[in-house]
């Protein structure tokens, strides 16, 4: 296993299970998909290969209940033995990860996120991934409006704790301003099943900066 140097330490390069490239543990990745089969698809590669690697794996499912996603990726070939739940492998409900007191609180996720890398390290494991559904968003939870000010903080978040994520968007539930948004911050994206780097890119300070003007009250 190969290693990249990234933020003054190396890191190592690690299959994501779904291409044939390794990247470096720590990436941030946006799913925008139209193929529900090729989502599964790419989901149950990944999920496999974190745990392969002796990764915990951390999944918010919000399109069906946990039971549920557990049942398709066995059927995708993905190995959960029950003794791996809640410990390396664990299904929690989007909802209840994202708005756990119906709100969603942009500090509060981060730190949810780090404690998945801190908790896989305590537990000896090699790391820590993790995937979100996002259709939670459009149940229009208080604080939902700051998804974009999230996802470019997960930027700022991995250059210390190299968690990798992978953010899933249905394109046919978000709009084209929103999907714009969510492009902006996320440095790759996964395009036919590869991992590609993302040309709508912004770099974090910089998209956070322009948040903050979008946000600020004209004068009058």
């Amino acid at each position: 296993m190969g290693m990249l140097e990234a933020g003054g330490e190396s890191r190592p390069m690690i299959s994501l299970g779904f291409d044939e490239e390794l990247h470096p543990r720590g990436t941030h990745i946006c799913f925008i998909f139209n193929d529900e089969e090729e989502r599964r698809w790419v989901m149950s590669k990944y999920v496999q290969s974190g745990l392969d690697a002796n990764e915990q794996v951390g999944y918010f499912v919000d399109t069906m209940s946990p039971d549920g996603l557990k049942q398709w990726m066995r059927e995708h070939g993905v190995t959960l033995p029950d003794e791996l739940d809640g410990r390396q492998y664990s299904v929690v409900a989007a909802e209840e990860a994202y708005c756990p007191d119906g709100t969603f609180k942009v500090d509060r996720m981060i730190e949810t996120v780090r404690e998945l890398h801190n908790r896989s390290l305590r537990e000896g494991y090699a790391g820590a991934r993790a995937s979100g559904e996002m259709t939670w968003v459009q149940r229009g939870h208080p604080g939902s409006e700051n998804l974009a000010e999230y996802e470019c903080r997960i930027n700022v978040l991995v250059r210390t704790v190299p968690i990798t994520v992978v953010c899933q968007y249905d394109a046919q539930r978000f709009d084209g301003a929103t999907l714009y948004d969510i492009l902006s911050v996320h440095p790759m994206m996964i395009v036919h099943g590869q991992v590609v780097r993302n040309p709508y890119y912004v770099e974090a300070e910089v998209f956070l900066g322009k948040l903050a003007t979008r946000q600020r009250p004209l004068d009058v």
